[in-house]
């Protein structure tokens, strides 16, 4: 299962003792098991931040989350990681990165490998299995951080901004295999991104987050069959109404 669901969630930042800063005020969501949600809105709004939240990285001044009715208080292997950076680990071959989150949970090495070749079998880098970090491109990388945040088996995956730093092409040929992944494994997905473009193709729903402090403005129903058709008439609607939601919160944010 991979119900989440975010009630009442604040996050100020401080500095001498005073607050100098509130990335998030009350922000509360009800993510369904299997859903792909993606977070977008303007630069600085708390996405990042609710994203670390929800993955237990980040603890919030007020409110919880749950995922499954259990209330996060950590990092664990049911919430899988995948950021823009890659982060992995440059001295350990791809298939070692793989291994690494499964052998730390207590996961024999003949097992993590076997599944370890299941996931990149899925990411398509069987044949890469050996290579070194610094022997890939940009978007090989992230199929590597993509089985490795698979591998531990997670009911959700958070993603931010995780194809943010690759060219068009390679973009959206990642965007289109995260989504055969996303249907092979029936797992949800929470995905921040700065591309309507992006947010459209991919999203169930597209949660829509004011500027500073951050809430939710609006909850966004992505009503198109898929495949998502990237240019089809009811897409470019849907493009031109966040992107104007969009420029009107920034403008009042001036």
């Amino acid at each position: 299962m991979g119900n989440v669901k975010v009630s009442n969630v604040s996050l100020r930042f401080t500095k001498d003792n005073e607050i100098s800063t509130v990335a998030l005020d009350d922000v509360s969501l009800d993510v369904n098991d299997g859903e792909f949600v993606c977070f977008i809105g303007p630069s600085g709004c708390g996405k990042t931040s609710l994203l670390r939240i929800i993955s237990g990285l980040n603890m919030p001044d007020e409110g919880e989350v749950h995922l499954d009715n259990q209330l996060i208080k950590d990092p664990g292997p049911e919430l899988g990681m995948v950021f823009q950076e890659y982060s992995l680990f440059p001295w350990k071959t791809v298939v070692e990165n793989v291994i690494f989150g499964p052998r730390m949970g207590g996961v024999k090495k003949e097992d993590a490998l076997k599944d370890a070749e299941k996931y990149l079998e899925l990411v398509g880098l069987q044949q890469f299995r050996n290579s070194y970090p610094y022997e890939l491109s940009g978007g090989m990388k992230q199929r590597v951080a993509i089985a490795r945040a698979l591998a531990n088996e997670p009911s959700v995956l958070l993603m931010d901004e995780p194809f943010g730093a690759l060219d068009a092409q390679t973009r959206n040929i990642l965007q289109q295999e995260l989504l055969d992944i996303w249907q092979k494994k029936n797992i949800t997905i929470i995905f921040v991104t700065h591309s309507v473009d992006e947010a459209v193709f991919l999203a169930d729903r597209i949660v829509l987050m004011s500027a500073r402090p951050g809430k939710i403005k609006e909850i966004i129903d992505v009503n198109l069959p898929r495949p998502h058709e990237r240019t089809s008439p009811e897409a470019n609607m849907l493009r031109e109404r966040i992107l104007k939601n969009l420029i009107n919160l920034q403008t009042n944010d001036l």
